[in-house]
């Protein structure tokens, strides 16, 4: 259970993501026998919770679609500095 927000914009898609984690120990232990999962496998994310935490909160920003956006280019791979696709890596 997270709150979570998208930037969209026109013509690039989502711009910037960004999501808090849930911090209450009893709402993550009731979603995780809801969803049918193993308690045990999540020991250690619980105990974060279980031994305090604080709400917190992070974002990702799309560089390229920034980019994309400010400049008006149509397609992303236009503006990618660094492009990769099949047969560019040197092994």
């Amino acid at each position: 259970t997270v709150a979570a927000m998208d930037v969209l914009v026109p013509k690039v898609g989502e711009l910037m993501g960004g999501s808090q984690r849930e911090e209450r120990l009893d709402v993550l232990e009731r979603r995780i026998e809801e969803v049918g999962l193993e308690k045990e496998s999540y020991w250690w994310y619980l105990d974060l919770r279980r031994y305090g935490s604080v709400p917190h909160a992070g974002f990702g920003l799309g560089f390229e679609r920034l980019v994309q956006y400010v400049t008006g280019v149509e397609n992303i791979r236009d503006v990618i500095p660094f492009p990769r696709y099949p047969g560019s890596a040197e092994f």
